[in-house]
């Protein structure tokens, strides 16, 4: 029976449910309670009263900072364990969530391990006393969910793409694709500008070249000599929108698709499906895709 209590704030609905999985799988004494944003968790926390709260950065109507400053004002929350997890990992970002009381700080995307390892170091002896009252240990069941979806697609310490038929001919109007088989002074042109990419996972990062975005979507195509990660992986898309800016946009790996059909191909088509549903990383979104549909013409 749980005898703690979490709240888990993103704006993300996948987000949250993942979050609320490893918490339930590996601390089955902690009840699980989620919100969309901190305006609702902050309702929910004057109603009741949470042991742990597990809060994104950027949301909309109010942010993870916001809640915090709020948090450490209330006397029944000024020593709660509070724990950021955002794609914000630059230092002054840091800093500024340690001047304001936050406990931990984990970076998206998280791991099961990583994320597990931030709660236990909160929560500390009231956790273990929890786990050990309730017949519980410390280090949890395996996570079935990232099991299944390894599984299915055979996952492996040196991964390799799934053998499935190319969706076009990338190589002739990609010049990121023209180094696989040929020198690069024989590169094709491009029909504009290059976007590039960069597709961090839990514990590696994909340098790459977008092929094709929108606002549920973007496929990216990376070389095959990189780490490459499995279906349903967390996936946090940085992107430079212009003007010195950078969006960081929350997904998972929806499809990896071999780019020809040779078995030994050199590149590796990644589509990831985006979660957010914060209204200001919609529209960074949007200025992308319509400068990207621009520069492709």
């Amino acid at each position: 029976m749980a005898t703690l209590k979490a709240l888990v704030v993103d704006d993300a609905s996948f987000v949250r449910d993942l979050v609320k999985r490893t918490v339930r799988q590996r601390f089955p004494v902690i009840e699980t309670t989620d919100a969309q944003n901190g305006r609702r968790a902050q309702s929910l926390m004057s109603r009741s009263n949470f042991d742990l709260v597990l809060c994104d950065w950027e949301m909309p109507e109010m942010s993870g900072l916001e809640l915090l400053q709020w948090m450490r004002q209330q006397p029944q929350y000024e020593k709660v364990p509070f724990i950021m997890i955002t794609s914000r990992g630059d230092k002054d970002h840091v800093i500024e969530a340690v001047k304001e009381g936050v406990s931990e700080y984990l970076g998206k995307p998280f791991s099961p391990e990583g994320l597990s390892k931030k709660i236990i170091k909160v929560m500390g002896r009231r956790l273990k006393d929890a786990m050990e009252k309730g017949g519980k240990s410390m280090e949890g069941p395996a996570d079935a969910f990232k099991e299944s979806a390894a599984l299915l697609t055979q996952k492996r310490d040196a991964p390799e793409p799934r053998k499935e038929p190319a969706a076009g001919a990338e190589e002739q109007d990609n010049p990121l694709l023209a180094g696989g088989r040929r020198e690069a002074t024989s590169r094709p042109a491009a029909r504009g500008p290059m976007s590039l990419a960069s597709v961090r996972f839990s514990d590696s990062t994909l340098k790459s070249v977008v092929k094709d975005v929108n606002l549920m979507e973007v496929r990216v195509i990376a070389k095959r000599d990189q780490e490459f990660p499995g279906i349903l992986d967390q996936a946090v898309v940085d992107i430079d929108i212009g003007d010195g800016q950078m969006a960081r946009l929350n997904g998972y790996v929806h499809q990896l698709q071999a780019v020809d059909k040779r078995q030994d191909t050199d590149f590796v088509s990644v589509t990831i499906r985006f979660v957010d549903e914060d209204p200001k990383k919609l529209e960074d979104l949007s200025r992308f895709v319509a400068r990207f549909r621009a520069g492709s013409r």
